[in-house]
């Protein structure tokens, strides 16, 4: 199994009392998702499944892609990194998905399948995480297939 790990890109800031699931992408966050759907749709295979946040921000990072996406409440800003995990099946299913999501859910899911001591690990805005599952001797690993940052792009 191949999991993508997408984080949303720069969004706007929370203006007291908005409601923190409509904040958009600033205009640095639209190009930031812009660069990375390309770069990402250079390398997908077929048949990923893209799943998102019902939040403003994931959706129209997914919307970059300008594939077909599901929307997953479990995906939201409080969601955790065990109904990530859950919602995409790790490591039993064969498909390639692909999450836009948030931190700290994101980063916490690479922590615990790398087995990073911190539990948490810091993941950019706009950036993409592809770990694939494979199994060595009878045993599960997760390896790194690539870490990409849209500033690099």
């Amino acid at each position: 199994m191949d999991l993508i790990l997408w984080r949303h890109a720069e969004a706007e800031e929370a203006a007291e009392g908005a409601d923190d699931f409509q904040r958009p992408l600033t205009p640095r966050g639209d190009k930031q998702a812009a660069r990375m759907a390309a770069w990402l749709d250079r390398q997908l295979p077929e048949g990923v499944r893209v799943l998102s946040s019902p939040a403003r921000r994931c959706e129209q990072t997914a919307l970059a892609l300008g594939r077909k996406y599901k929307l997953r409440d479990e995906l939201g800003p409080f969601g955790s990194a065990e109904d990530l995990l859950r919602v995409v099946q790790w490591p039993q299913t064969r498909a390639t998905v692909l999450v836009v999501g948030h931190q700290p859910a994101l980063g916490q899911v690479i922590a615990q399948l790398l087995a990073l001591p911190d539990g948490e690990c810091a993941v950019r805005k706009g950036a993409v995480w592809w770990l694939r599952c494979r199994e060595r001797n009878g045993q599960p690993q997760t390896v790194v297939v690539t870490v990409q940052s849209p500033d690099l792009l």
